[in-house]
């Protein structure tokens, strides 16, 4: 089992294949992917390696992230990896929804048993100034399909003052629309203070509104993500907040990260990530991996310092897949 000093354990794997994205997005990426697209991200041994490692330690769900995901034309042979190692119950993938009409499909024939959307605006003008694509229809095109699919679907939506209030708007949505909907809070990072100076929010507004409105809070299971999740009886879909600079926010912290390059990120806003692509490969003995992961394991600090403006290393959330 992989726990930590302070007793917490790991059961859910957010695991990056590229940090490549197409999308332009304001509080991310906003001149655009700046990498190099070539390099080499994990191939799809070195990804089985790591998938049977964490697995055997008692990772129940793993999340295949970016960049963004769909731009790998191998997606599906990964998915299906995931899917068929045993001890992991949950395959999800984060993902802009480009093309997501033509891919979801096949992602859902690989194993794919949830999907989390990003959608930062219902207004059709307001998406394309916040990502820099007209894709709205697009995405959302994706998501129906996804849920005639039985994809458990999410969408994440990121808070920010001033650019997405629409709060009212997306509770009319949610109305008739069986999707859990996840508003994160605009976390600060190496390339954008200024933004997150102008356009942070806090959701403990938002939470407020929720209580008030006769929203309850849903139970959370143990290979849950960090979201704080509420439902009403008169709504087919969910809220769920993500809070990272609410009061022992890091205490539940039941995932790692590994980058696209074979780093292990003890928390997303770690100074560096700790490099284990060399136990990685296919021709090493899997308990090597296991036991780098173990003993790395104790570094793990106790909360992330976000509270006194250090995002560690973390440059952009396309590093790790935030």
């Amino acid at each position: 089992m992989l726990q930590d000093a302070l007793g917490r354990r790991f059961y859910y794997l957010r695991l990056s294949i590229t940090d490549v994205c197409n999308f332009r997005c304001t509080y991310c990426l906003p001149d655009g992917y700046q990498g190099k697209p070539d390099q080499s991200f994990l191939t799809l041994p070195e990804i089985r390696q790591t998938l049977r490692a964490f697995a055997v330690l008692g990772t129940e769900k793993v999340r295949l992230t970016g960049g963004e995901p769909g731009l790998r034309a191998d997606l599906p042979e990964i998915i299906a990896e995931a899917a068929g190692t045993p001890g992991i119950r949950k395959v999800a993938i984060t993902s802009n929804g480009y093309k997501l009409p033509q891919r979801i499909d096949r992602w859902r024939e690989a194993g794919l048993n949830q999907l989390n959307l990003s959608i930062d605006s219902l207004d059709p003008r307001q998406f394309q100034a916040i990502t820099g694509h007209d894709r709205l229809r697009e995405v959302l095109d994706g998501m129906d399909r996804a849920l005639e699919l039985g994809v458990n679907t999410k969408v994440n939506a990121v808070l920010m003052r001033g650019l997405n209030d629409q709060l009212s708007e997306f509770l009319a949505w949610l109305k008739t629309i069986p999707v859990t909907l996840r508003f994160i809070e605009v976390m600060e990072t190496g390339d954008h203070p200024t933004f997150f100076r102008e356009h942070h929010m806090s959701g403990e507004t938002v939470k407020e509104r929720l209580l008030n409105e006769g929203w309850q809070p849903v139970i959370r299971t143990r290979e849950a993500g960090p979201a704080q999740e509420f439902w009403h009886p008169d709504f087919a879909g969910r809220i769920g907040l993500i809070m990272p600079y609410s009061k022992d926010f890091c205490a539940s912290c039941n995932r790692l990260r590994i980058s696209s390059t074979g780093k292990l990120h003890l928390c997303l806003f770690s100074d560096h990530g700790l490099d284990v692509r060399q136990w990685m490969q296919p021709d090493v003995d899997n308990t090597e991996l296991q036991n780098k992961l173990v003993e790395l394991l104790r570094f793990k600090a106790p909360t992330h310092l976000l509270h006194e403006h250090n995002s560690g290393g973390t440059q952009n959330l396309s590093i790790i897949g935030g």
